[in-house]
């Protein structure tokens, strides 16, 4: 058994207040004894609009918010999974980033990358209108799970949590957590935020953490917060609320290998890939 932290803070535009936001957040991981910290989506900055999405990327070679993260994950023996921005790729110029998640071993080396596959282009009356295909490049690949001190993680980010079939692929490919860390909005957290995390861990019998942004980035967004971590059984073993507080908190939960193997033993969940595709 192992503990976990997920974190929760509201960035904005400042990577260095963001940094210093995560900092904090590492600290308090330690503190509380937990072998890994999970951090929000674009936990460096959120902007206001895209073109100063596009103009404030940075790669993660020279940025100050992810250099800051990896030394922090040095100096603590601590690994990291962080959402950030990257530059896109040549054939998108300078029009677009990519949205990325990565993970910083205890090394502080950037070790996995995962890049988002499904964009968040909605138009909701009275309710959110965002196009994220406007600046940022879609994915285009699941990254195989790959094996961390406290089980084989699968990254998947935010929107993709509305699709089952990456978290099915990545519990076929061994995963025992999966990870979706998210800036919902306001609207969607409320309807769908808990039922969508619990349905995702249910179905593929693992552990979902998902870290959240939380509270008002500017004047034009708002996170839903509400952090969490599902068990395999759909259980939520910590979650934290849908308020920005004057720091940036942890929730930390326990992660139990045996507990998720009796789960899968006791209850198989045997695909007819003769009937329809296996993905």
């Amino acid at each position: 058994m192992y503990f976990q932290a997920v974190g929760q803070i509201c960035s904005t535009i400042s990577m260095a207040h963001n940094l210093s936001q995560c900092r904090l957040l590492v600290q308090k991981a330690v503190a509380a004894g937990a072998k890994a910290l999970f951090l929000p989506e674009a936990s460096d900055y959120i902007a206001p609009n895209a073109s100063e999405t596009v103009s404030s990327v940075q790669p993660a070679s020279s940025s100050p918010f992810v250099q800051g993260l990896q030394a922090s994950a040095r100096e603590h023996n601590l690994p990291i999974n962080v959402g950030i921005h990257e530059p896109s790729s040549p054939k998108h110029g300078e029009n677009k980033v990519i949205n990325s998640l990565v993970w910083i071993n205890a090394d502080g080396q950037i070790e996995h990358r995962y890049r988002k596959l499904h964009l968040f282009d909605v138009d909701i009356p009275g309710g959110p209108s965002l196009q994220e295909s406007n600046s940022v490049e879609k994915g285009t690949e699941i990254l195989a799970p790959f094996p961390t001190a406290v089980g084989n993680v699968g990254l998947l980010i935010c929107f993709d949590l509305r699709f089952p079939e990456p978290s099915i692929s990545l519990r076929r490919q061994g995963a025992h957590i999966i990870t979706y860390p998210s800036a919902f909005t306001v609207a969607t957290g409320r309807a769908h935020w808990s039922a969508l995390l619990r349905a995702r861990a249910i179905e593929t019998q693992s552990y979902v953490i998902a870290a959240a942004q939380v509270g008002s980035h500017n004047e034009k967004r708002t996170s839903y917060g509400h952090s969490m971590i599902v068990s395999p059984w759909g259980d939520i073993v910590a979650e934290l609320g849908g308020e920005k507080k004057d720091e940036p908190e942890i929730a930390v939960g326990e992660i139990d290998l045996e507990r998720m193997e009796k789960i899968r033993k006791e209850m198989p969940l045997l695909r007819r890939t003769d009937v329809y595709p296996e993905v």
